[in-house]
């Protein structure tokens, strides 16, 4: 068991059954209600081995909501405020979020706002969870289409990370994960980002790209959990790839992973245009992930509706686009404001690719 553990939240990663949360079930949360929030595929795959291997789970209350983007919204969060609510859950009860980023994001939310904040675990489920969305203390839910337009900074009383949830995921989900080990390879380590291009579009997953890949969130998170400076750095591909994921989300819906790869694409242009990132560098990056994601195409009024998504960010200040960009590969920096003119044209190069 490699347990990795800070002032702001503890992350276990390996096996479920040689974890602490049995421990902690019995001690901490003895004489306390507990649900296990699930979406269908968590139900279906993960649920039952929860269960059967944690006897104090056995009476827990299952609250069951469907897959996908779509139920990380308000409406959601009401029906499981109500859920609680009914279950008469109070402040020493405890969520349990089993699922990928979508669960860990809505549960922690939940879990957050209900009677002011009562405690929550995550199980992530998915890649994408385990080394971005169910760490680092964000949770949120979107709205008006907007990507967590409505959210906190509330860290679990314990995350525990299991690769062996990862074999119930098809290839998709792993490449939608993929793309934030790529990022964190990008803005902090120039050696993961080696171990990743020696790969040549692999996206074969072992357990130290992911113990390496939360270590870089965790030691950004510890050393800004609020995001007011370094913390930015995590959000590289992300102003472009929101853009994208919002648009997309009405029409033809891409995974959050394959909006932020072709993000990191645009947002590393951008770089290269304001004199930051040399031109090697850049085709090194877009073509690594090009290797791994197709890209997208969109028309000219899907792209005015990217560029309103874009406006919606949460780092821009006085309505200027704030992207973190790349000075090479292993460093980033962040509040860089740019035109609107040159978020265009690289919308526009995009385009061509």
């Amino acid at each position: 068991m490699n347990r990795r553990e800070n002032l702001l939240q503890h992350i276990e990663i390996g096996s479920l059954l040689d974890s602490s949360l049995e421990k902690m079930l019995a001690n901490k949360f003895q004489n306390a209600k507990i649900a296990i929030l699930v979406d269908d595929n968590t139900h279906e795959y993960c649920l039952e081995f929860l269960i059967t291997n944690f006897s104090q789970l056995s009476n827990a209350e299952i609250i069951q909501i469907p897959s996908g983007e779509e139920s990380k919204d308000l409406e959601i969060c009401v029906q499981i405020w109500e859920a609680l609510t009914d279950y008469r859950f109070g402040k020493k009860d405890l969520l349990i979020n089993l699922g990928g980023g979508m669960i860990t994001d809505l549960g922690g939310f939940v879990a957050s706002v209900y009677k002011r904040g009562i405690s929550f675990v995550n199980i992530p489920t998915s890649l994408l969870a385990m080394v971005d969305a169910g760490i680092g203390g964000k949770n949120g839910v979107d709205f008006k289409g907007i990507k967590n337009q409505l959210g906190c900074i509330q860290f679990t009383e314990h995350t525990f990370v299991d690769e062996s949830f990862l074999q119930t995921l098809p290839e998709i989900e792993i490449k939608n994960g993929f793309a934030e080990i790529i990022k964190h390879a990008l803005i902090a380590d120039d050696k993961l980002w080696k171990v990743i291009r020696e790969g040549n579009g692999n996206t074969e997953i072992n357990s130290d790209l992911i113990n390496r890949s939360i270590q870089i969130k965790m030691e950004i998170v510890e050393r800004d959990p609020l995001e007011t400076g370094q913390r930015k750095l995590l959000n590289f591909g992300h102003t472009i790839g929101h853009g994208l994921e919002g648009a997309f989300l009405e029409i033809n819906p891409i995974s959050h992973g394959h909006a932020v790869a072709i993000g990191m694409i645009g947002e590393a242009y951008i770089s290269m245009k304001v004199g930051l990132l040399n031109e090697d560098d850049f085709n090194e990056i877009k073509c690594l992930i090009f290797a791994i994601y197709p890209n997208v195409k969109f028309s000219e009024p899907l792209k005015k509706e990217i560029l309103n998504f874009i406006y919606q960010d949460k780092k821009n200040q006085m309505n200027k686009i704030n992207c973190t960009l790349l000075k090479g590969i292993g460093v980033a920096s962040f509040d860089n404001y740019i035109e609107e003119e040159l978020l265009v044209e690289t919308l526009n190069y995009l385009e061509t690719l």
